[in-house]
């Protein structure tokens, strides 16, 4: 008895740990999960975003504070995809295990949406689709596509803007828009006129990407409404606000060349009334690389800082009050492979060094008064300390600026802009440009600049938009100086515009602040008469359209330009191949031509955005004969696109960015009529790809190939720099008239000369990078 009842208790107790072993390996259904959490843009709800599990065909609407829920889920992971219109398709894998109900997803706006605010235009914050101004908007997401430690490079990937390299050695460099030299092109920061003259060269350099919240640009004379330098096109770059600003904001990059560049950005509060937005820009490469076996350095090497803060105020009545400053550091120097610290000013081996130091303050303060009047300031100062091989450069300007606006509202249709503006100008060198011609004696340049304008808009229907600018300045030598604009905006629908802008615009030169080649090279600078300012009249007509269908919407604009310029100053490099002569034309100049823009978003997976500029930049001079013969402008391209391709895996988390610019043949600069060197460009194209995978909603990891096809400007050319191997020109042999004369050594009778650049001399390169951000 005792054995079949032992045996009977062996099999029930069997009989569960079967069960239970089976329930172990084969689990019951789990309870269902519910995900939920809330839509944000930085720290603003987003209503009514469609948030799908598409595998499983369930979607949830966020409601008027972001909130959405989705329930009857199993734990595991899931493919969460947003969107909205006005904001970028948003994917991240999740993972549940139990009700989730904290998640937050954060999306970012569409990188040129027609309802994002612009500024710049009409000194005014209005809907880009409304402005009668056509104003281009680049954002964060645009510069990410092709990663780069500074705005200057950055702004290669826009259509019809060309940074310009000046010179082989050191590297420093302009902005060209629409075929017209960077002097023609205003740089602000917030709207305030503090990169201009001496800091042109520079001021796109240092300034922390991680900070920037848009660059808005306009192409076209803004002079009207903000005075001298405007006169061929405006480029604002717009900082972000401590108040919407991220938490903090991470990026490191390095490359192949070692160049390591670092941007960090931080906000937090000062009490209880005031928010600050810190942020640093660190950039340095320090590993010569002479790939063209001339010599000399390929790329200058730089050890360059910024430190950026801003702080805003809060205030009654929400007015606006803020202040920013920002300090920059660099020292960059190029040349001879050989050359080092000891060798800076002598002439047995030639380098150019050049130390800049400078500092900028920002201020905008809303008045107490029931109009709507605001304060805006800016101040800086520059030191550049620079030596040319043997020749040095010591120069130091400074730059105060200050304005008062009223915006008033009329009527419902009928508003107007009154401002008072005044700049002061001080600028002071070792070069002649600072001496009297008579007594010889230092005189630095000085002078203030006060200008009233005003702006009149008027919206007679639905359909039209009108705007009439007029701008008077007082310059102490040049005396008056008159800019008048106007613009017409004409919806056709709400999906075509037609936009017409004309107006004038006026330039007061700074030579040595401006024209780099002025001091490098063995080339005799000569000014030829007391220059006068530079006029120029523009008109600009735009055709924009927007196209949808199914997935895939399509924004095309179309424009075409025309401006004229009087009194143009251009350096004249083929009259004397050892002089650059400056005068003003005798004659006149013409920059015309049409621009195409396509911005296109297929089935929220492929995102295009592509141009091609066509242009006609030249000279006409007399001949002395009574007629004006057409020359055309060196370093200007003919035709030139870009473009912007992404693609996106949302399952993987994975974007793939092939970037890329194409330029027409471009008119160089020889140094005689013997040069071996190649008169015109070829066509040529630098072009980049980028992977970036998303770890996290914080954290982004991307790599790449920058210059894929691996070109310089040293294909198809005998050398690049003139007589690299004697820059101090200690072999070359003179005429009577101190023109280079021919020998055996130098065949081709040509002297030192580094400005034979017209593009990049770094090849191809791969780069890693890390990018954080903690709302």
């Amino acid at each position: 008895m005792i054995i079949p009842i032992f045996a009977a208790g062996m099999m029930k107790q069997g009989f569960f740990f079967i069960i239970l072993l089976v329930a172990g390996v084969f689990p019951g259904k789990s309870q269902p999960l519910t995900i939920g959490g809330r839509v944000m843009d930085d720290v603003m709800p987003v209503a009514g975003a469609t948030v799908e599990i598409k595998k499983l065909k369930k979607t949830a609407v966020s409601d008027t504070a972001g909130y959405f829920s989705i329930p009857h889920l199993q734990p595991g992971s899931y493919l969460i995809h947003i969107s909205v219109i006005g904001y970028e398709p948003f994917h991240e894998s999740v993972r549940i295990s139990e009700n989730t109900n904290d998640k937050v997803f954060n999306l970012m706006p569409i990188t040129s949406s027609l309802d994002g605010v612009v500024v710049t235009g009409t000194m005014k914050p209005v809907q880009k689709k409304e402005s009668p101004i056509l104003v281009e908007v680049y954002t964060p997401q645009f510069l990410r596509k092709n990663p780069v430690p500074s705005i200057f490079e950055a702004l290669q990937n826009v259509n019809g803007v060309r940074p310009q390299l000046n010179c082989n050695v050191c590297n420093t460099g302009d902005i060209h828009i629409n075929g017209l030299e960077g002097p023609y092109t205003m740089i602000t920061i917030d709207g305030m006129p503090i990169v201009s003259s001496l800091a042109s060269v520079y001021g796109l350099f240092g300034i922390p990407t991680q900070l920037i919240d848009r660059i808005e640009i306009v192409k076209g004379p803004a002079s009207g409404l903000y005075g001298s330098e405007a006169i061929g096109g405006l480029i604002n770059i717009i900082t972000k606000s401590p108040d919407k600003a991220p938490a903090f904001t991470f990026n490191a990059m390095t490359t192949s060349w070692m160049e390591h560049s670092l941007d960090a950005g931080a906000k937090f509060k000062i009490g209880s009334k005031t928010n600050s937005l810190l942020g640093v820009n660190y950039f340095n490469y320090q590993k010569p690389e002479d790939k063209n076996n001339d010599n000399f350095t390929d790329v200058t090497l730089q050890h360059r800082v910024s430190v950026f803060n801003k702080l805003h105020f809060q205030r009654k009545g929400n007015r606006v009050a803020s202040l920013a400053g920002r300090y920059f550091y660099e020292d960059r120097w190029g040349g001879e492979m050989q050359w080092n610290r000891n060798f800076r000013g002598t002439d047995s081996i030639y380098g150019e060094s050049i130390r800049t130091g400078r500092w900028e303050l920002i201020g905008n303060y809303q008045l107490p008064v029931h109009e709507k009047m605001m304060f805006s300031f800016s101040a800086t100062d520059h030191h550049q300390d620079s030596y040319y091989g043997k020749t040095a450069y010591m120069a130091d300007q400074k730059i105060y600026f200050g304005q008062v606006t009223w915006d008033k509202n009329i009527s419902t249709d009928h508003a107007a802009l009154l401002g008072l503006a005044g700049r002061y100008n001080y600028y002071d060198d070792n070069s002649t440009a600072t001496k009297d011609t008579i007594t010889g004696n230092n005189q630095p340049e000085q002078f203030f600049l006060p200008g009233i304008f005003l702006q009149d808009e008027w919206k007679p229907n639905s359909k039209h938009h009108l705007l009439f600018g007029v701008r008077y300045d007082y310059h102490s030598v040049h005396k008056n100086i008159f800019t008048p604009r106007l613009a017409w905006k004409w919806s056709l629908n709400n999906k075509q515009t037609i936009r017409v802008n004309a107006g004038t615009g006026f330039r007061v030169v700074s030579l040595f602040t401006e024209e780099h080649a002025a001091l490098t090279g063995a080339r005799v600078v000569e000014v030829k008469e007391k220059l006068k300012p530079e006029k120029s009249y523009n008109v600009n007509l735009n055709y924009s359209t927007r196209i949808t269908g199914g997935k895939t919407a399509l924004n095309l604009d179309a424009s075409f330009w025309y401006t004229y310029f009087h009194n143009q100053i251009i350096p004249d490099y083929l009259t004397d191949p050892n002089k650059i002569i400056y005068a003003n034309l005798d004659g006149y100049s013409v920059s015309r031509g049409i621009t195409l823009n396509l911005e296109g978003n297929v089935h929220k997976r492929i995102k295009i955005l592509t141009g091609i500029t066509i242009q006609d930049v030249a000279k006409f001079q007399n001949n002395g004969a009574g007629k004006k013969v057409k020359h055309d402008i060196l370093l200007t391209e003919k035709w030139s696109g870009t473009w912007a391709i992404t693609y996106t895996f949302p399952a993987g988390g994975i974007t793939v960015d092939y970037t890329g610019n194409i330029y027409g043949p471009m008119q160089l600069p020889l140094v005689s009529s013997l040069d071996p060197r190649r008169n015109t460009s070829p066509v040529w194209s630098i072009q980049n790809i980028q992977m970036t995978k998303k770890i996290s909603s914080a954290l982004e990891l991307y790599t790449g190939i920058k210059n894929l096809l691996n070109w310089t400007p040293a294909k198809n050319n005998p050398f690049i720099i003139a007589r690299s191997h004697d820059p101090f020109d200690k072999s070359v042999q003179y005429d009577a008239s101190g023109n280079v004369l021919p020998t055996s050594e130098n065949p081709y009778a040509l002297s030192f000369d580094p400005g034979y650049v017209y593009a990049p001399n770094q090849g191809i390169r791969m780069f890693l990078g890390l990018r954080m951000t903690v709302k």
